[in-house]
């Protein structure tokens, strides 16, 4: 199978495992054949930060919004009519981070995703940030911030915990993030990156990392199980996704 041109090295493990990978390494829930699901996709675009090497995007939630507030997670969002899962993935992260999407080179999907019982199915697009560009805060109402997570952090089991979850008794492998690693990345996101990091040996799964409790403003209009930003809004005009000539 041909490779995708001008990925970097350290990253062909994520584009060779895209292949391989299958839902069952990521989750035990698959969308089901016998029922309607919405369509979502999200972005897990890989970077090179002059200063730190290999990063990953994240974005973390308004802390004062009424659904997953200070939620850390992917760019991501529904899949409007007519669109792909690339260009719904890239839309999103312009608008929340103000990304250039023309210097992002998608060169994978993950397996869809589902997350019962709110019916989502979504597709992790994986992109190579090939010409980085600025990213920030775009409306804070909605985005609280933006962070280029070094890979080397997310690796190190001193910024790994586990996450004591909403519901009793439910746990969710969790990441510490932000410059005083103070921010908690767990759920869905953090789910996919430590099954995905898992299945190309770059973790090891920890079970007995610290327990955290989740801040009492993330619980605040939590909906258990369903996507991070996936509100059902109009969204614009995509012909800015259009490869430029």
């Amino acid at each position: 199978m041909t490779r995708h041109p001008g990925l970097p090295d350290w990253l062909r493990p994520v584009e060779d495992a895209a292949r391989s990978i299958t839902v069952h390494d990521l989750t035990r829930f698959m969308p089901p054949e016998d029922e309607e699901t919405r369509e979502s996709a999200v972005l897990m675009l890989f970077g090179e930060h002059p200063d730190h090497g290999p990063d990953l995007l994240l974005t973390e939630r308004s802390h004062t919004m009424r659904s997953h507030p200070g939620q850390v997670s992917f760019p991501g969002g529904a899949i409007d009519p007519g669109e792909t899962p690339e260009q719904t993935a890239l839309r999103e992260a312009l608008e929340e981070t103000g990304l250039d999407p023309y210097g992002v080179d998608v060169f994978a999907e993950l397996p869809p995703l589902w997350l019962p019982p709110s019916g989502f199915s979504v597709i992790p697009v994986l992109g190579w940030w090939r010409e980085s560009s600025h990213v920030s805060v775009v409306s804070p109402d909605e985005v609280h911030a933006v962070y280029r997570v070094p890979l080397t952090e997310l690796r190190d089991p001193a910024h790994r915990i586990v996450v004591q979850g909403p519901v009793p008794g439910w746990t969710s492998p969790g990441f510490l993030i932000g410059d005083d690693h103070d921010v908690i990345c767990w759920g869905f996101t953090a789910g996919v990156i430590a099954r995905l990091f898992e299945y190309l040996g770059w973790i090891e799964d920890l079970p007995d990392a610290p327990v955290q409790e989740l801040p009492d403003y993330m619980l605040v209009g939590r909906r258990v199980l369903s996507p991070e930003d996936l509100d059902d809004l109009p969204k614009p005009n995509t012909d800015f996704l259009r490869r430029r000539p």
